[in-house]
């Protein structure tokens, strides 16, 4: 039977370097406590090592499956900028747009100077390591290309791109829950959890910390998410070009921000963290609340009259 871990909801300083072989005594000790499987990085158990998916790339999968689906709905709307014929073709480059700038955002971002020491490590997507602003920098490259391509207006398609990313961050913070990864700094709040944590003495059970993964995943998912719902279906804001797109920029970047400071930085950054007095997604963050402010306030100059790719009516 599969060793059971612990995941405690109040931490107790005697058992913060428990390790797997001290869990039945803390399980004995230590009240209230939530016994979970330990996570696994893989999804499913009988696929071989080379071939079974991993939680975080499922999370991806699904993020651009939900994505495409609701872009179909945002798309049949009267005044949409492009038609049904041009949704297979932005997914695919917003995809390619996603894995390639998140991939080498990372490399830039936050470990420079280990990949320029292993290169072919760069390749190895499979161990991890991807940036959420450099997928949007790849995002937004792949939607110019297409935009380009198809004679299309870019930054109407970057709106309705925009209300379909909190899919993807949605998922892809409960798969660093479930990874046990990218967690928060030591806390004593009531909520706080203890997850498996690498140390020179092996796998231990490391001290109570936010989950901040979560916090993330409600604000940057299903409140983002919740803005934009309101902005495109209760709003005039899909025909101010920009607008969207500039809540998506502003409000991540916000939210990022202020979580930040309850996040562990990066191990290979924390020097740098300290030197700053701010983490580098704080960092990258603020050209987002910048620039989302820029595009949001001048939304209503850019204003013109929307003749509809799929539909029946112009909208003034």
């Amino acid at each position: 039977m599969e060793r059971l871990s612990l995941l405690c909801l109040y931490g107790h300083p005697p058992y913060e370097a428990l390790n797997c072989d001290g869990e039945a005594l803390a399980s004995r000790r230590l009240f209230p406590l939530y016994r979970l499987p330990r996570p696994r990085p893989v999804a499913g158990r009988a696929a071989s090592r080379a071939v079974r998916p991993r939680w975080y790339s499922l999370a991806y999968l699904a993020g651009i499956i939900v994505g495409y689906w609701y872009l179909l709905k945002l798309i049949d709307k009267p005044g949409s900028p492009m038609g049904r014929r041009h949704a297979d073709d932005l997914a695919f480059y917003a995809a390619v747009g996603i894995f390639l700038g998140g991939r080498l955002g990372y490399v830039l971002f936050y470990n420079l100077g280990e990949y320029l020491r292993h290169p072919i490590e760069i390749l190895k997507l499979w161990d991890g390591g991807m940036s959420f602003h450099g997928g949007v920098i790849g995002t937004s490259l792949g939607i110019l290309y297409f935009a380009r391509k198809e004679k299309l207006s870019w930054l109407r398609i970057h709106d309705y791109v925009a209300c379909c990313v909190p899919f993807g961050l949605f998922f892809g913070r409960l798969a660093n829950f479930i990874n046990q990864e990218l967690w928060g700094a030591q806390t004593s709040v009531p909520w706080a959890i203890r997850f498996q944590e690498i140390t020179p003495l092996g796998l231990v059970l490391g001290p109570p910390r936010h989950p901040s993964q979560l916090y993330e995943a409600v604000l940057e998912g299903v409140v983002l998410f919740a803005i934009l719902w309101w902005m495109f279906w209760k709003t005039q804001a899909r025909y101010e070009p920009g607008k969207l797109v500039g809540a998506f920029l502003f409000f991540y970047g916000l939210f990022r921000f202020g979580i930040e400071f309850i996040r562990e930085p990066d191990q290979q950054l924390a020097a740098f963290a300290q030197a700053t007095h701010l983490h580098m997604g704080q960092w990258l963050s603020l050209p987002m609340i910048l620039g989302g402010l820029w595009l949001m306030w001048t939304a209503k100059k850019r204003r013109v009259r929307v003749e509809p790719t799929v539909g029946s009516a112009s909208v003034a």
